[in-house]
């Protein structure tokens, strides 16, 4: 008979899944050893899906403590592969931004090249659309050739040439994640502050960063739809973030309307070349943008004051030193190497385009942003289910602002569709998402507060 191995002193016999979510159920704090026993279980297997299904509930209804959402993020973020930066011969901070998405939001797609041409080095782990939010991996992969999956050699060779790199997340990275938010998708506990945080978070940690800045959407395009649930989230983002030792801060930015003036993947990417190109400029897309590279500048070092910061991204900006860094990410992930000269020829386009005219004259006074970003679904540019193929070439451009004075038939917006029949049921849906008032409107800021660790 084999001999019995027994437990060092040091070594705990792990707590029954059923104990940990009774201690949750009841209302209590749930101790760093039984999150990270669950964690453990969402990894191994050891936890079945009707036991995380159950605690990720008693958690929702329950909620979580500060300490708990720090250690729940902790052991996401070490469930997988952790990302050293030593020894890839990168001169710069480490620094990234999130945003917790919306319509029109391709704020990543300039941020990051204007950032890395200020010194900074930006390993942005992205993702693909959610819901009616389009996603920046979407957009980048209407770029032939754009590899969205590098292998470490390639990922190291683009920031090391281009200071930035916007991947998708691998299988290593906080695998505990992956599994708990699809869990959470089909049990009705996606909407947790806690459970958000620590979702968001644990990826970031786990890309090995030094600064970050977050972009909580506030309205009625963002996932928070009243100023007190973004602000209860980023003050979250922040204090979880800065408590598992990652420098954060947070802006609130307004969801009220379309980001610029396109929806789409291919689209957006087509206005931030543009953006990069100094043409076009939209006003609001770009105090976001400046505002939050600015941020990551003070973060990192890069910049001493808040005005040293919007001066150097500004500069970046106009001198173009922006858009050849984009051109160097794009060239180093497998793009071509003239993309940033001719978009137009690598992008797809979508074979039927058509007008959405005013109706009558009057000032543009608001939108139903969800919807509109619902119709770019509709369009085949999202996803109803995760394994639908994307249409890039479909969406929105030439967008009024809210505020904006038209006069009956003055264009509104421009469908991009692939066929005539959702061309025009997407023109109906913007004539309905788009309201217009005989009074002058006055348009909401775009950048309504920061949230930094002294709150």
């Amino acid at each position: 008979m084999p001999a019995q191995r027994s437990l060092a002193v040091t070594e705990k016999v792990p707590m029954l899944a059923q104990e940990i979510i009774r201690i949750k159920r009841d209302g209590r704090t749930l101790e760093r050893t039984h999150i990270d026993s669950f964690v453990k279980g969402l990894v191994d297997g050891s936890w079945s899906e009707g036991q995380a299904a159950a605690l990720a509930m008693a958690m929702f209804l329950n909620g979580m403590s500060r300490d708990e959402t720090v250690a729940l993020t902790q052991a996401m973020t070490h469930s997988g592969l952790v990302m050293d930066w030593s020894g890839a011969n990168l001169t710069g901070p480490i620094l990234d931004k999130h945003s917790t998405g919306g319509v029109g939001d391709k704020v990543s797609l300039m941020l990051t090249p204007i950032v890395a041409a200020c010194g900074g080095i930006v390993p942005m782990i992205s993702g693909r659309g959610l819901g009616h939010t389009g996603g920046t991996l979407d957009k980048l992969g209407s770029i032939p050739g754009y590899n969205v999956t590098p292998d470490v050699a390639m990922l190291h060779r683009a920031l090391q040439t281009a200071g930035c790199a916007i991947i998708g997340q691998t299988a290593e990275l906080a695998p505990a994640d992956r599994r708990l938010y699809a869990i959470r998708d089909v049990t009705a506990t996606v909407e947790s502050v806690p459970l958000i945080t620590a979702s968001i978070l644990s990826k970031k940690l786990a890309a090995g960063l030094q600064g970050l800045v977050m972009d909580v959407k506030v309205g009625n395009g963002a996932f928070a739809d009243s100023p007190d649930m973004a602000t209860t989230l980023a003050e979250s983002l922040v204090q979880v973030a800065n408590g598992a030792g990652l420098p954060t801060r947070a802006w609130l930015t307004d969801m009220n309307q379309v980001l610029g003036s396109t929806a789409g993947n291919a689209l957006e990417v087509i206005e931030a070349v543009d953006f990069l190109k100094n043409k076009h400029l939209d006003v609001r897309l770009k105090e976001v943008t400046l505002r939050l590279s600015a941020e990551l500048l003070l973060m990192g070092g890069l910049a001493t004051t808040e005005t040293d910061a919007l001066q150097k991204v500004e500069q970046v900006l106009t001198s173009g030193r922006g858009l050849a860094q984009f051109a160097r990410m794009v060239t180093a992930l497998g793009g071509p190497a003239d993309f940033v000269d001719r978009p137009g020829h690598y992008l797809p386009q979508a074979p039927v385009q058509l007008t959405v005219p005013a109706p009558r004259s009057g000032w543009v006074s608001g939108m139903a942003t969800r919807d509109i970003g619902l119709a770019v679904v509709a369009l085949g540019g999202g996803r109803r289910q995760a394994s639908d193929a994307v249409d890039a070439r479909v969406g929105f451009t030439q967008f009024v602002q809210i505020g904006q004075a038209v006069q009956a038939g003055d264009v509104l917006a421009v469908v991009h569709a692939a066929d005539a029949a959702r061309a025009e049921r997407a023109r109906l849906t913007l004539l309905a998402s788009i309201q217009l008032s005989e009074q002058p409107v006055a348009p909401a800021p775009v950048l309504l507060r920061r949230i930094a660790q002294n709150l």
